[in-house]
């Protein structure tokens, strides 16, 4: 057991070395962003079906702006999620309109846009951009 430190410490080691000439973020940089944070937060929240908290920090993560267009799609999309299965129509095309906006490229998988509860309001949005 005394050698998990140990390894621990020389992976963060060989992480932070990486590739010193290519910028990159890694975990710590991430950390220390807090709507990053708060995403990580809602997702972690969501996939544990903590829907109330899950809502709470995808919506934080968004008021203090998060920086990639995908992370902000993301965070509309796990929201939509919510807004559709508790009933919250209105909301949820706001929410999937507001991804397609942060990120032009946003789609669902084809499992996704199968669901039964925000499946139909998806399609009906997508429908509508083509």
């Amino acid at each position: 057991m005394r050698r998990l430190p140990l390894v621990l410490l020389m992976l963060l080691a060989i992480v932070a070395s990486g590739c010193a000439t290519e910028p990159t973020v890694g975990l710590m940089d991430v950390a220390e962003r807090p709507a990053e944070r708060a995403l990580l937060a809602g997702l972690v929240a969501y996939d544990s079906a903590q829907y109330p908290e899950a809502e709470r920090q995808l919506g934080r993560a968004l008021e203090l702006g998060l920086s990639s267009p995908k992370d902000r799609a993301a965070a509309d999309k796990h929201l939509a999620f919510i807004y559709c299965t508790s009933g919250r129509t209105t909301e949820c095309e706001a929410a999937f309109r507001a991804a397609r906006t942060a990120d032009p490229s946003f789609a669902l998988s084809r499992a996704e846009a199968g669901h039964p509860m925000w499946g139909p309001v998806y399609r009906q949005l997508a429908g509508a951009h083509e």
